[in-house]
């Protein structure tokens, strides 16, 4: 086999009990419970599972779309079902992207056991996988859809069907030439190893081959020297290209004995720009690698709107998970949307629609084991609050009971702030955003009055709802009147009080920091067009909140980027929803650790800098740029047409998002009938005024003459993560997740306009 079949994985216990596999019960609901046998096949990368009656078609899954197990009751429907079963027997396995949770009952707790260590060690091995290791892995998933008698070996009618798959228009007589050079036993018959060869040859990289022989002497391998001259002359290189040159020998060439002569040969040049440090975006900024420092005002903040829904806003699913999987995304703000439910407990839903309902309780208790799996930085809960009195000191009770000292509560230092604290200094804590009686000023001094008094107009509720729900004409009389507010609730604000938003002037004058006013997309359009400037000096100082009008009732997203240029900091997507605006929302958030804080432009912080985003050209250190990107080709584009004889057409769009004068989209010629290795050489050429904004995202689409082009994958970074020269894009699905091996390779250079 060639899966990466380490000594390590065959010894283990757990993994020996998965190979020979177990019947355990397959959830969907507190009625659909049934029996299959699931069981690890033996390359250790695929889990398949059939249903008892014989006959039935076993189905499979893969290691690699796996992203975490969960043991005990940790999903709504194993909660839904914790009178039948022990959670020593229960466990989730949860997918990558938005494939639907695996809920699993086994026979035994030690069973359920096994398969809890057992795949969290598989998973651990993908992660820890080699670039060569994962080739070969990906490779053996070929071998074994194109094997369709399973006899270990490929006949070349079955070849054909494999090209056929990996979208490979290839003619019968050059197949047939590659099939019997890499037949080496003449046996008219593919081994493992020879279809590892007659991979190899069909994936020769001749784009790759063609740089490489440019910098190398002898055409067969670079000279140390050679590699420093190809790093500093193409990759723009400037620290320590010396010892750069000998850690990448080290790290990516196979061939021992080139690495003892400090050279490199294709096959190593072709591993290192194939690896994170060959890709466009910049290593050194995935980490965290941005002041954390500053007032939480400064940041742009991962952030996402009706968190509770899975799919639409009329009458989709509600539930914990959509918590769950925003958290887990790095999405520091979500929303809560409560009202008063039965017996005082308060529920969370899309109110006047057909969504389901969930617990309050149930939320808070997501939001506190999830907040600080993948951040340290705080959480901010925004609350819409549509509750009595009663069933708001519910609310409270839930929320300091449950969420305890990591719920902030007081200000941090007991002295009266004059600026937002930073996102170190609320280093897992979370925050509530909500209406408040008074200040902090008040709190601190102890004068807020007592609960029954505490009343707080609705109005902007009343106003956001109106346009939140347009299908709805009686509900703005209804909430035009004051709605009470517990003390209790209040109490639980600090830094985060929702008001009414009035003007720029007003908030100038009035406003406080610790003062968070919502907008509607269209709100947000029409101060952007207005006042741009104004709107960003407003941000400078205090956090805005900007979320999808309600006419989206599909949960479809608006461009995040729009906001993002007025320095909008919680700008609310649906998460559940893929599309242009998660995408641009998560290339933002791809860098500084993922960790849902991304530093803002300091032309965008300071408050005596003027910065209107319809006139960038006029503000001060204005140094435009010109991106270059030239598409020179696509490896192993994924299939997107189920017909089995079609084969993608594939186009690359390279779009600049960014402020209005830098919106731009460009493409390349369409190639026909090749996803597999098509080439373009293709230039394409930006101007780009407000570069610290841009964001650039790379689209392969499939053309179709007839109809609207079909998605076949994207990456998008921001241009300031971006490295210059010969680089590979490695290319994400429509859900946000990894499609290896497909990938555009691609030349970059960004200049300064003088």
């Amino acid at each position: 086999s060639f899966s990466p079949l380490t000594f390590f994985l065959q010894g283990d216990d757990n993994l020996q009990a998965m190979l020979v596999g177990a019947m355990m019960r397959k959830i969907k609901s507190r009625n659909w419970k049934k029996q299959r046998y699931f069981k690890l096949e033996d390359d250790f990368m695929t889990i398949w599972y059939q249903s008892k009656k014989a006959g039935n078609v076993r189905s499979t899954f893969s290691v690699n779309d796996v992203e975490a197990v969960r043991e005990g009751h940790q999903s709504e429907v194993l909660l839904s079902i914790a009178d039948e079963f022990p959670p020593d027997r229960c466990f989730t396995l949860v997918f990558r992207g938005r494939r639907g949770n695996l809920d699993l009952v086994a026979e035994s707790a030690e069973e359920a056991q096994s398969w809890i260590w057992g795949m969290r060690k598989l998973i651990e091995n993908v992660e820890n996988m080699g670039e060569r290791e994962k080739l070969d892995q990906w490779i053996g998933e070929w071998f074994k859809k194109a094997d369709k008698n399973n006899d270990g070996r490929m006949n070349f009618k079955e070849v054909q069907d494999l090209l056929k798959m990996m979208n490979v228009d290839m003619n019968e007589h050059h197949a047939h030439h590659l099939f019997t050079m890499a037949d080496k036993s003449q046996s008219g018959t593919l081994e493992n190893d020879e279809f590892v060869l007659f991979y190899k040859m069909l994936t020769q990289r001749e784009d790759v081959l063609k740089v490489f022989q440019e910098y190398s002497v002898d055409g067969q391998k670079l000279s140390q020297s050679n590699l420093e001259d190809f790093l500093r002359e193409e990759q723009l290189e400037g620290d320590d290209i010396q010892l750069h040159a000998k850690q990448l020998i080290e790290c990516y060439e196979p061939s021992d004995k080139a690495k003892r002569m400090n050279a490199m040969t294709f096959d190593g040049f072709l591993m290192y720009l194939g690896s994170a440090e060959g890709s466009i975006f910049n290593p050194q900024q995935r980490g965290i690698f941005q002041d954390m420092t500053q007032p939480l005002c400064h940041y742009f903040i991962s952030s996402s709107h009706n968190t509770y829904l899975m799919e639409d806003q009329l009458r989709g699913q509600s539930s914990v998970e959509g918590y769950i999987r925003a958290l887990n995304r790095g999405c520091r703000c979500v929303e809560v949307d409560c009202w008063d439910g039965a017996n005082g407990e308060p529920i969370v839903y899309h109110g006047h629609t057909f969504t389901s309902k969930i617990l309050f309780k149930d939320v808070v208790s997501a939001v506190g084991n999830y907040a600080f799996k993948v951040s340290q930085y705080p959480v901010i809960l925004s609350i819409e609050n549509h509750c009595s009195v009663e069933q708001q000191r519910v609310m409270a009770h839930h929320l300091n009971h449950i969420l305890g000292d990591r719920l902030l509560k007081t200000i941090l230092d007991g002295k009266a702030p004059i600026r937002l604290p930073s996102p170190e200094d609320l280093k897992g804590k979370i925050l509530v955003k909500a209406k408040k009686d008074g200040g902090l000023e008040q709190s601190l001094s102890g004068m807020v009055e007592d609960s029954l008094n505490g009343e707080v107009s609705d109005d902007d509720e009343a106003a956001e709802i109106d346009e939140d729900h347009p299908h709805h004409e009686s509900i703005h009389c209804r909430l035009k009147s004051k709605q009470r507010l517990s003390k209790e609730l209040s109490d639980c604000v600090v830094y985060c009080k929702s008001v009414h938003f009035t003007s720029f002037k007003h908030s100038r004058i009035h406003s406080k920091f610790y003062e968070v006013a919502s907008f509607t997309e269209s709100k947000a359009r029409k101060h952007l067009r207005d006042a741009g400037a104004e709107f960003v000096h407003h941000n400078s100082r205090q956090l805005s909140r900007v979320y999808p009008s309600g006419f989206r009732t599909d949960s479809s997203n608006f461009n995040p980027q729009e906001m993002w240029n007025a320095g909008c900091q919680i700008v609310a997507l649906n998460f559940q929803t893929a599309g242009e605006g998660m995408d641009v929302n998560d290339g933002l958030f791809s860098q500084n650790g993922c960790c849902g804080y991304v530093l803002k432009p300091s032309f965008m912080r300071e408050a005596d800098v003027r910065f209107d985003p319809e006139m960038p050209q006029k503000r001060d250190h204005y140094h435009p740029v010109v991106l270059t990107v030239q598409v020179i080709s696509g490896q192993q584009l994924p299939k997107v047409n189920i017909k089995e004889d079609s084969i993608v057409d594939p186009l690359v769009r390279v779009e600049v998002h960014g402020v209005p004068m830098d919106q731009a989209k460009q493409e390349t010629r369409y190639i026909e009938n090749n996803g597999f290795n098509p080439m373009w050489y293709d230039t394409l050429h930006f101007t780009i005024h407000t570069p610290e904004l841009a964001m650039v995202r790379f689209v392969v689409e499939d053309y179709d003459k007839t109809s609207k082009n079909d998605f076949v994958g994207q990456y998008t970074l921001p241009l300031s993560c971006m490295q210059q020269g010969y680089r590979h894009i490695h290319l994400l699905s429509k859900d946000g997740t990894s499609i290896p091996p497909s990938s555009l390779f691609v030349y970059l250079r960004i200049k300064h306009l003088e």
